[in-house]
């Protein structure tokens, strides 16, 4: 096989897409899958991605609707799943061919193109390559650090998304019986100010509505989101809201080409047509300035409701489900349009007419994404949004409610199954009685919590199942000399990144089943299950053969570092769970609420969607109802000459993970280090179109931070900001720079000043 070159950057520019997917989209996913893999096993994956006896797809959270397609894929879900399939191989002669320092210096996509890992590795102390090791050697090495620490505080268990539910359980099981909640996750760093928000207003983090709500709203907004790239199948359910008479408003600092218009690949119209048109209103706003635009919203509604009284507010639903209205009543009345129009950047008129279709709409759904969640004020933003459908008793009854989308396919789930450094009392009395010991009811570390803990030397060991926590956080010089001051770092991953180049002095790379993998244990064939981002629960069975003989799977290596730490015996039967993953999920039905006859119902087609009790009317929160808050005008104060900046996904890439150095749908090829800026605000500033800049962002405490070498790009953004990728410019994020309440690192809202590089 032809070796992979690391590329260099060699921008060329195009104007950007005004429409997604149809034919091309197809294209682009199987030339990618044929390049990764076989016609053959392009094939398989493919017929039995988010099929009912097939794999749920990894790239997005998005569920998947009653009626399936044959082909129930979108572009970037094919690409992952080719991504894991590949044919290519990490074997311990590439490692003895590359030593450590030479692969840190190469690109993530290089890393990434690689293939797929084969057998554990190990760099030990002093070492300057990865060198095989057994299985059960690594995972003695693993038994015998963790029972040497001082504390079990001083280990730190990271998960991302990526995780089934029953690897997920056992993973806090073993933490907590082991003696710690310090259960990092990758929700920390993405929808951790929604679940704060919703679990604050409404009591329970997670949103209410189904796909049949998304076809059955009036009215939809979908703000600080970009569904073309993140979660493309979204667009297929907002073009049903359409042909339903539905209507959308876009709310987004850039232009998004599928919420423009989207071709359904699928479909006769989206092949030969136009395709449908998604977005009836596009609000381009300021970065950050959505607290200030659903403030004003609420304050029309009150105005419309004091015009006319009885005929705008649901106030029967406001008198029997909520508290604080009175409050935040006389609180909202206090927003003005001066502070409104300055930290929207958007027109009265345009503000008016969304008011407008508001007042036109009974059912009305809000979808968010990380553009609101990554923002200092993240959770006063949501918080009002709540306010927003609580003001017409959008709450709780079909057609409307609150749509947090994930990007990680069970990133839910796994909060679901306990991966949490603060799980409630009753959710620990549960595994305690269930497994006769006492969990620990200290609170554990957060994403940056585990950060600084490793930085400070509080924490040696760091394990991570699936993810690639060096290049996801805040702070990269930060993170990686944390990583790096570890005596243990562990990956339990499928292909190589950056955090196995970012280690301890002691490294561990434990190579593990994909998604997609046939996964065969004593008792037979097995399955896992994953929640989507609508709380149904489906099950997930691989149907390729594994990269390599003798793989483990993510419950096995989780299990297995359980018993030889815990050691054998006791309540918890590790090797049992091993054999067959079904006394996995009898104990689940035990601990964890709503998943009662998880084995039966979770055999139906389809799953099992877990009921959220504010559909039933239901609000767990302080006052027993859902509240109203009341939430302080907030905007990001800039400088002269300076700019907001968001970071970003390109288009071929999920996560931490470029599948090449291209955003076609932006107009962005063969390059990753560019910077898109409204041209006026390049022209003020002297900058060219194409020229080559640093990104400095400045903080409150003085302290700068500088990406070099960005190539500026003439683009269509809302005025005064300007957006870049991530991982790319995660060093312009201090460790410390977290949103309030949640802790989520602020990777939008950035200050930013562009100099000559």
């Amino acid at each position: 096989m032809t070796p992979i070159e690391d590329p260099r950057d060699d921008v060329s520019v195009t104007p950007p897409k005004t429409w997604a997917a149809g034919v091309p989209g197809v294209v682009h996913a199987l030339e990618y899958s044929f390049a990764q893999t076989s016609p053959t096993r392009a094939a398989l994956s493919l017929l039995n991605i988010n099929q009912t006896k097939g794999f749920d797809c990894p790239g997005c959270a998005w569920p998947e609707p009653k009626h399936r397609h044959t082909n129930e894929y979108c572009e970037n879900g094919a690409k992952h799943v080719a991504d894991e399939a590949t044919t290519r191989r990490v074997t311990r002669e590439f490692f003895a061919t590359h030593p450590v320092a030479e692969l840190d210096t190469m690109s993530d996509y290089w890393l990434n193109q690689q293939g797929r890992l084969t057998e554990p590795m190990v760099k030990r102390p002093g070492a300057t390559h990865y060198e095989p090791l057994g299985w059960d050697e690594a995972l003695d090495l693993v038994a015998t650090t963790l029972r040497g620490l001082d504390a079990p505080d001083q280990a730190l268990f990271y998960t991302s998304g990526r995780v089934g539910n029953e690897a997920a359980f056992l993973l806090q099981l073993f933490a907590r019986a082991y003696g710690t909640n310090n259960l990092p996750d990758c929700s920390n760093m993405c929808h951790e100010s929604s679940g704060s928000a919703l679990t604050e207003t409404l009591g329970v983090g997670k949103g209410s509505v189904s796909l049949d709500d998304i076809y059955d709203a009036d009215l939809i907004f979908v703000v600080g989101q970009n569904p073309g790239t993140n979660h493309p199948r979204m667009l297929s359910a907002l073009e049903q809201t359409k042909r339903n008479g539905g209507r959308i408003i876009a709310v987004n600092p850039l232009p998004e080409a599928g919420l423009l218009r989207f071709k359904n690949p699928q479909v006769p119209r989206g092949v030969i047509g136009r395709g449908t048109e998604i977005a009836d209103q596009f609000l381009q706003i300021r970065p950050g300035g959505d607290l200030a635009l659903f403030q004003m919203l609420n304050r029309l509604l009150l105005d419309a409701e004091d015009a006319a009284p009885g005929t705008v507010l649901d106030h029967a639903f406001i008198a029997e489900h909520t508290s604080g209205f009175a409050d935040y009543a006389a609180h909202a009345r206090s927003v003005t349009w001066a502070d409104t129009l300055r930290a929207t950047g958007l027109q009265r008129a345009e503000i008016e007419q969304v008011h407008e279709r508001v007042l036109a709409s009974q059912k009305i759904i809000v979808c968010w994404a990380m553009g609101l969640t990554q923002h200092k004020h993240g959770v006063p933003t949501i918080r009002e949004i709540v306010d927003f459908l609580l003001l017409r008793g959008n709450i709780g009854r079909p057609g409307a409610g609150v749509c947090p989308v994930r990007g990680h396919s069970n990133v839910q789930g796994d909060r679901t199954m306990g991966i949490w450094e603060r799980m409630p009392q009753t959710f620990l009395d549960a595994l305690g009685a269930e497994f006769a010991f006492t969990p620990p009811a200290a609170h554990g570390l957060d994403s940056v919590g585990a950060i600084r803990a490793m930085r400070d030397g509080e924490a040696t060991v760091f394990v991570g199942v699936a993810g690639n926590f060096a290049r996801a956080t805040p702070d990269s010089a930060v993170t990686e000399a944390a990583l790096r001051r570890c005596a243990l770092t562990v990956q339990i991953s499928t292909k190589l990144n950056r955090s196995h180049t970012v280690c301890g002095e002691t490294a561990l790379i434990l190579p593990t089943l994909g998604r997609s993998d046939r996964d065969i244990q004593a008792a037979g064939e097995q399955f896992v299950t994953v929640e989507d981002s609508m709380s149904e629960v489906h099950a997930s069975r691989g149907r390729l053969e594994p990269a390599a003989p003798g793989l483990l799977s993510e419950v096995a290596i989780i299990a297995g570092l359980a018993r030889r730490t815990l050691g054998a015996g006791g309540a918890i039967p590790w090797e049992e769970f091993v054999a067959d993953y079904a006394t996995i999920r009898d104990r689940i039905a035990r601990v964890v609420p709503g998943f009662a006859d998880f084995n039966a119902r979770v055999a139906e087609p389809g799953g099992l969607r877990l009921i959220n009790p504010v559909n039933e009317g239901v609000y767990r929160t302080a006052t027993g109802k859902a509240r109203f808050t009341c939430n302080d005008f907030t905007m990001l104060d800039v400088p002269p000459g300076y700019l907001l900046l968001q970071s970003l996904r390109s288009h071929d890439q999920w996560n931490t993970i470029p599948y090449a150095h291209n955003d076609r749908y932006r107009g962005i090829h063969n390059a990753r280090r560019v910077v898109l800026v409204n041209p006026v605000d390049l022209a003020e500033r002297g900058i060219d179109d194409g020229a080559v800049v640093d990104i400095v962002s400045v903080w409150h405490d003085g302290t700068e931070r500088r990406a070099e070498g960005f190539v500026a790009v003439a683009y269509p953004a809302s005025r005064g900001s300007a957006a870049a990728y991530y991982p790319e410019t995660n060093v312009l994020v201090p460790l410390d720079s977290v949103a309030d309440i949640s802790n989520t690192p602020t990777s939008k809202g950035i200050v930013v000043r562009l100099e000559p590089a």
